[in-house]
C-alpha cells in the first residue's frame, strides 16, 4: 500500500532526475557516434558547466541576497543555463583540442584515448578543487514558490517543473538537429565512414569539434540545473556522470533517442528502487543496471544504429 500511495510522487522525482541523465548520457552517445569511443572527461564538462552558471546566477542575485521572483527567477535560470552551457561547451573544446586532437594525428590505439580521457578528468576535478574549493557549494533558491502545484494528488515543485521542462527542450532541439540539419547529416556521414564521408566533402575534423561542443553545451547547461537541487562542487561530475553513461548502454550507446530512453528509465529504476530498498542503494541499483545491460543485452534497449547518431 505504501508504494502505491507514493507512486506518483516517486515518479515525478525519477522523471526529473532521468531527464537530466538524458541531457548528460547525450553528451557520451554523440561522442561514440563519431568517434566510436566513450568520452570519460565528459563528466568534468559537466561540473565546469555547473560552476559558470552558478558564479553566472550569483553575480545577477538581487542585493542582499534576498530570493527573486517572477520574471527575476526566469532571467537567472536563462542566465545561469547560458553560462553553464558557454562554460560546459568550452571546456568540451579545450578537450578536444588538447587531449583529443593530438591522439587522433598520431593514430594512436583506443587505449590511449580512455588513459588520455582519464587524466584529462582527473586534472580538471582537481583544478576545480584548488580554484572553487573542496566544500560542496549551494546555488542560492532561485524560487519563491515551492510549489507550483499538484496533479492528480502528487505535489510538483517550482525546481522540478523547470528542471524537466528545460531539459525535455534541449532533448528535443538535438534530436532535431541532428536528424534533419546540415550539422546533423555531417554528423551521421561521419559516423557511417568518416573517410568516405571526408572523400565527398565533409569536413570530419570540423564535425568531430562541433559533436563535442555539442555534448559540452549539453553537459554545461545540465550542470546548472543538477547543481539546483544537489549543489556544485568538483567532485559532482562522477557519480551523474557514470550514470549518464549507463543510461546510454541502456537505450543504446551512439543512438540519442535511446540515450533519452535509459535517462528516463534509470531515473524511475533508481526512484522505485530507493523507496522499495533505502535510498542509500540508488547508486548500487544504477551499477547493478550497467552490470545487467552488459551481461543481458549490451547493445542497448533500441539497439546500437551504427552510422548514425540518432
Amino acid at each position: 500500500m505504501g508504494f502505491a500511495r507514493e507512486f506518483g510522487q516517486l515518479t515525478v522525482d525519477g522523471a526529473t532526475i532521468g531527464s537530466l541523465y538524458a541531457v548528460i548520457a547525450l553528451g557520451y552517445t554523440l561522442v561514440y557516434g563519431v568517434l566510436t569511443l566513450i568520452n570519460f572527461a565528459h563528466s568534468e564538462v559537466f561540473m565546469l558547466g555547473a560552476f559558470g552558471g552558478l558564479f553566472a546566477a550569483r553575480a545577477l542575485l538581487p542585493a542582499g541576497g534576498a530570493t527573486p521572483s517572477g520574471l527575476t527567477s526566469v532571467a537567472l535560470v536563462a542566465v545561469g543555463l547560458g553560462v553553464g552551457a558557454a562554460s560546459g561547451g568550452l571546456a568540451a573544446f579545450a578537450l578536444e583540442r588538447g587531449a583529443y586532437r593530438p591522439l587522433r594525428r598520431r593514430g594512436a590505439p583506443r587505449l590511449a584515448y580512455l588513459i588520455g580521457a582519464i587524466g584529462a578528468s582527473l586534472f580538471a576535478a582537481n583544478l576545480a578543487g584548488k580554484e572553487f574549493g573542496r566544500q560542496s557549494v549551494p546555488v542560492p533558491d532561485l524560487f519563491t514558490n515551492g510549489t507550483a502545484g499538484r496533479v492528480l494528488g502528487v505535489q510538483i515543485s517550482t525546481q522540478a517543473l523547470v528542471i524537466v521542462g528545460v531539459a525535455v527542450v534541449m532533448l528535443v532541439v538535438v534530436d532535431r538537429v541532428v536528424a534533419v540539419t546540415r550539422l546533423g547529416q555531417a554528423i551521421r556521414a561521419t559516423a557511417q565512414d568518416a573517410d568516405t564521408a571526408s572523400l565527398m566533402g565533409v569536413d570530419v575534423e570540423r564535425v568531430i569539434v562541433a559533436t563535442f561542443v555539442l555534448g559540452g553545451l549539453l553537459a554545461g547547461a545540465g550542470g546548472f540545473l543538477y547543481a539546483m537541487t544537489f549543489n556544485a562542487s568538483y567532485t559532482m561530475g562522477f557519480v551523474p556522470g557514470i550514470k549518464a553513461f549507463t543510461a546510454a548502454v541502456l537505450g543504446g550507446i551512439g543512438n540519442v533517442r535511446g540515450a533519452v530512453l535509459g535517462g528516463v528509465l534509470l531515473g524511475l529504476v533508481e526512484s522505485y528502487g530507493g523507496y522499495v530498498f533505502q535510498a542509500s542503494y540508488k547508486d548500487v541499483i544504477a551499477f547493478l543496471v550497467l552490470v545487467g545491460v552488459l551481461l543481458v543485452r549490451p547493445s542497448g534497449l533500441l539497439g546500437e544504429r551504427r552510422g548514425r547518431a540518432a
